[in-house]
């Protein structure tokens, strides 16, 4: 099995939030790092916190802030206005995936699948699953890449994985 590669400093990180993410929601984790105030400030914008705080369970490829960064000059102060909520809220749901899906399950279903596995977002959209250099990667319906930087950051209604990209949906 092939196992994801990440650093010393995210282990460590990693371990730190696992121990106290047990009882906190998608959203309290998420909100708990500093990584991702952006995606945190977008949630509360489209009015998903409640549903990011349910029962679920949910997989969320979360975006790191400066995922965010790396979108055209001006797009994230437009899609955090109000007359955007509707955008906002498809990329976000874009992002997530109904059921607990943690990083060995992801690379057993992309290894059962001749190497790709595509998944629907809770927004209806396709992300495709696969691996390059033991890295879990995220193609998204445009065929921008994204790759998980950490993985399973367990919450009490699912588990987030931390990608590098923002994936958009059609």
């Amino acid at each position: 099995m092939k196992i994801l590669k990440i650093t010393l400093l995210s282990a460590v990180a990693l371990f730190v939030t696992n121990v106290s993410a047990q009882s906190e929601t998608i959203v309290d984790v998420a909100a708990g790092n500093d990584n991702f105030t952006t995606l945190v400030a977008a949630v509360k914008a489209a009015n998903l916190v409640e549903t990011l705080s349910s029962e679920g369970p949910f997989t969320v490829f979360a975006p790191v802030n400066s995922a965010f960064e790396a979108l055209p000059a001006g797009t994230v102060d437009t899609l955090l206005k109000p007359e955007s909520k509707d955008a906002l809220t498809g990329i976000l749901t874009y992002h997530v995936v109904a059921g607990k899906y943690m990083a060995a399950d992801v690379i057993d279903a992309i290894n059962k699948n001749d190497g790709a596995f595509s998944v629907k977002t809770v927004q209806g959209g396709m992300i495709t699953l696969s691996l390059a250099d033991e890295k879990v990667m995220l193609k998204d319906e445009k065929g921008n890449m994204a790759t998980v930087i950490i993985a399973d950051v367990a919450a009490s209604n699912g588990v987030v994985h931390a990608i590098d990209t923002v994936v958009m949906p059609l």
